[in-house]
């Protein structure tokens, strides 16, 4: 196996490799671009016109879809699978990633689109490289792009496999890409309707990439992800990558359930209170006039959606940023 394959492996010990660039027997090529970088070019001549962005480690302690991309870096330098479109692995934050933990200083997901020029650390630096590396990958006109950014949650969920669509203005959702993602296992989507500070809501309206943030189980440590079922997804990549993915229609997605954002729930100060069981899962639905948070100079979040379910509840994120986020049944009439 070729030995920029085993970028995971390279990523967790901290190690430059010597050799930059290595072909597989059919042209494929590896490049080293950066730590936890890695672009993979497959020859002209079989070259489907696909820009594919795969990224996970944002969080350091969501190990199973690092462990999906491993496989397919894995499967890509043996020679197994053979390539047809542009690909850029990235693992987001490795300093996190070696530690086992979420972060280090604050939360790479949080300084995309801007944010990270208002900061200053580890994780700002990491987010303007991760952009940087974006968009040079999805420099080149004429061609498709798509980026998955793969993530887990911190609690788990009654609908455990679900993406997030960014909003960007003059963008209508599409219902082939959601097709797509049917096929690829996902159950639920999150139709977001504002601007966002995540990785694929900047290569969504930053870069003009079809998008989408992954959720994809529970977090846990690496080698304990068995309860972990990416079986689907893995194929549906692997189809992705090789240029044989199957016919998928627009109308399959009647098959997901969609769910709009109702308001998102914000933590103003020291003294917000989130009343929801600290086991609560994602997608658990809320009565009307439920009590959901509490915050200073009176503020209160109560229920008034029929049909809201509460997904993220977090209420040890920093001040200012989003504690929970309250959402609602959608249709698919707003789909292109």
């Amino acid at each position: 196996m070729l030995a920029l394959g085993k970028l995971l492996e390279l990523t967790l010990a901290d190690h430059e490799p010597a050799a930059k660039i290595q072909l597989t027997q059919e042209g494929v090529r590896l490049r080293w671009l950066t730590e936890g970088a890695l672009e993979v070019t497959p020859p002209a001549a079989v070259d489907t016109g696909l820009d594919l962005l795969l990224s996970a480690g944002i969080h350091g302690n969501e190990t199973a879809p690092i462990e999906l991309l491993d496989l397919l870096l894995h499967e890509i330098a043996r020679g197994e699978l053979k390539p047809r479109a542009r690909l850029l692995f990235l693992f987001g934050n490795p300093e996190a990633m070696r530690r086992g933990e979420r972060y280090v200083e604050q939360d790479i997901n949080r300084l995309f689109n801007g944010r990270h020029e208002q900061s200053s650390g580890r994780e700002a630096l990491r987010a303007g490289e991760l952009e940087r590396l974006a968009a040079n990958f999805f420099a080149q006109p004429g061609r498709r792009r798509l980026h998955y950014d793969l993530h887990t949650a911190i609690r788990g969920s009654k609908i455990e496999q679900f993406a997030l669509y960014p909003w960007a203005e003059g963008r209508r959702h599409s219902a082939l890409e959601l097709a797509r993602l049917h096929a690829a296992g996902i159950k639920a989507v999150l139709l977001q309707n504002k601007p966002s500070i995540t990785f694929s809501a900047y290569t969504y309206a930053a870069l003009g990439a079809e998008a989408f943030t992954l959720e994809l189980g529970k977090a846990r440590p690496f080698g304990q992800n068995q309860a972990v079922n990416l079986d689907r997804l893995a194929n549906h990549l692997r189809a992705l990558i090789a240029g044989s993915e199957p016919p998928v229609e627009p109308a399959d997605v009647q098959h997901l359930q969609l769910f709009a954002v109702a308001r998102e729930v914000i933590k103003h100060s020291d003294a917000f209170q989130l009343h929801l069981p600290q086991d609560i899962e994602n997608f658990t639905e809320l009565p009307q006039g439920y009590l959901l948070a509490e915050d200073i100079a009176g503020t209160r979040w109560v229920v008034e959606e029929e049909g809201a379910r509460v997904i993220f509840p977090n209420p040890r994120v920093q001040n200012g940023l989003r504690a929970a986020i309250l959402i609602v049944p959608a249709d698919a009439a707003q789909l292109a």
